[in-house]
């Protein structure tokens, strides 16, 4: 489990531009569903996440056992994972859709492997639970007439096979709840074991919070061109000098900066000291906050920046990252749990994928 924990130092950015394996979030929303029946993926829906109509959908895509699944009930589930599909046409993105329906695929029979286990444990659902969770999902629609439609179309028009739906899906609430969700909580005392045992993963190096102004001819450029680019950024060095806030420099960086931040008010926001030039990182150790400094050339480009704040290298203290630390750590022992749940499961059931 170690080795899938984020980091959590302040100087690491996020998890931009990283591909999100679909099993993830698959588990993300397995562990969402187990809190109320009404926003499980395998709970009835309402009527605008229900499959379009068409031929075709009562096509077999798996068996479970004894048990059919079919394109409808992927279809939906497709739905559940993408519910946006509605404004684009009724489906998935192409590129998306591959990858998305072996995951929904994956997921409904899961969701079949856990309601037969529920049966076989003779787990009950009362009445009284099974109309309460009837008359919060009936809320969901803005008309009865809409409800209707939904119970035509979804049901064959039977309160009946609703309610056989609703109790399905809380056996399988049920089950989750008792074999991943409550098991998977994780106490303020092993997330903080997990800080002392992983150090590294909460450790930064020195950051530095700056706005930069640029002035960048081309390398190649021309003597007289360069002349004019120095000139350009001794002017643009004493107007800078003369800022007395962000904003007023950030005005100015927007007005005359040539490098890529300058449509942010020139604020890289922060940043690792070990990335920028030394001759930066050492003029910003001269520097306070708010101070502006020296010209800096580098090439044939000119570089001077605002200070903003500086964080000496540390460890980000326990306090600031427990609250995400403790989600990270239940999230990853719930995938576990599911997955071994998965496993144990299929050991004992038939499964084919149609």
């Amino acid at each position: 489990m170690q080795d899938k924990q984020p980091k959590y130092a302040k100087s690491k950015k996020g998890q931009e531009g990283r591909k999100v394996c679909l099993a993830v979030v698959l588990a993300v929303l397995m562990a969402a569903a187990a809190a109320s029946a009404q926003v499980a993926s395998h709970a009835p829906t309402g009527a605008a996440a229900a499959p379009p109509a068409g031929p075709g959908l009562d096509q077999p895509v798996a068996k479970v056992n004894s048990a059919v699944l079919t394109q409808r009930d992927l279809l939906r589930e497709m739905y559940a994972l993408f519910p946006y599909a509605r404004q684009h046409g009724g489906s998935v993105p192409k590129a998306l859709e591959p990858e998305m329906r072996k995951g929904a695929l994956q997921m409904i029979i899961f969701e079949e492997l856990v309601y037969q286990e529920a049966l076989r444990r003779k787990m009950v659902i009362s009445a009284a639970t099974i109309a309460g969770a009837e008359t919060k999902f009936r809320k969901q629609f803005q008309t009865p007439d809409k409800f209707q439609e939904y119970l035509k179309f979804e049901c064959k028009g039977s309160k009946q096979v609703l309610r056989e739906r609703i109790r399905r899906s809380l056996l399988i609430d049920g089950l989750l709840k008792a074999e991943v969700n409550d098991r998977s909580v994780v106490s303020l005392a092993e997330a903080r074991s997990f800080y002392d045992k992983n150090p590294k993963q909460f450790s930064h190096g020195e950051t530095l919070s700056i706005q930069t102004i640029s002035i960048m001819p081309p390398q190649k450029a021309a003597a007289d061109i360069q002349a004019e680019a120095k000139k350009k950024a001794e002017k643009a060095w004493k107007d800078g000098k003369a800022t007395k806030s962000y904003k007023e420099f950030g005005l100015l960086a927007e007005k005359v900066s040539d490098d890529d931040w300058h449509v942010n008010m020139g604020d890289r926001k922060t940043v690792e000291a070990a990335t920028l030039p030394p001759p930066l990182v050492d003029a910003a150790h001269k520097m306070k906050t708010g101070d502006v400094s020296d010209l800096l050339q580098f090439g044939t480009s000119y570089t001077f920046f605002r200070l903003n704040g500086r964080t000496p290298a540390g460890k980000v203290p326990f306090d600031e990252v427990k609250g995400k630390l403790k989600s990270d750590l239940q999230n990853a022992k719930a995938e576990q749990l599911r997955s071994g749940l998965d496993k144990r499961l299929r050991q004992t059931a038939k499964v084919q994928e149609l």
